[in-house]
């Protein structure tokens, strides 16, 4: 493979920052849940899902981990593999890249058990909500990742 246009020399640092963006993500608290106007609580991904393990929401805990913590994890371990294996085995990296691409539609109902959440607690009256810093964490890690799985595309397809 040839040298990469400089565009394509983003990728790596797109897969760096999506996976220090996702880490710092799933343990910022993804909003603030005052209840009743007197007690506060913040809820990040891990400790939301630690609690539903606690709880023996067993069905629960295992798709959110599964959705919104293998998936992404998962997801970008291809795109680095992908991307450090680029110029040796083309047909292993698109198949790898075919993976990637199928992850990612699976890894957005993480996106939607979120929304569907804060949909909820902000029907309740009782509660009131405030998004917090690991939503937008979370969500430019996805970004990012997105960004990088588009330019190993567009690179696949030039070769």
């Amino acid at each position: 493979m040839a040298e990469a246009p400089p565009r394509h020399r983003a990728i790596p640092f797109l897969i760096v920052c999506s996976l220090l963006l996702f880490g710092a993500g799933i343990f910022f608290p993804f909003f603030h849940v005052k209840k009743f106007w007197v007690f506060g609580d913040a809820v990040s991904v891990v400790s939301g899902i630690i609690d539903l393990f606690r709880e023996g929401e067993y069905f629960l805990f295992a798709v959110l981990t599964l959705f919104t913590l293998v998936f992404p994890c998962f997801k970008l371990g291809l795109l680095g593999i992908i991307w450090l294996e680029r110029e040796h085995d083309l047909a292993r990296v698109r198949r790898l890249h075919g993976w990637v691409e199928s992850l990612g539609k699976w890894s957005m109902l993480d996106v939607f058990v979120v929304a569907i959440l804060i949909v909820a607690m902000k029907s309740a009256t009782v509660a009131d909500i405030h998004i917090g810093l690991g939503l937008y964490l979370f969500t430019f890690s996805v970004v990012a990742a997105q960004f990088a799985s588009a330019l190993v595309a567009r690179l696949l397809k030039r070769e």
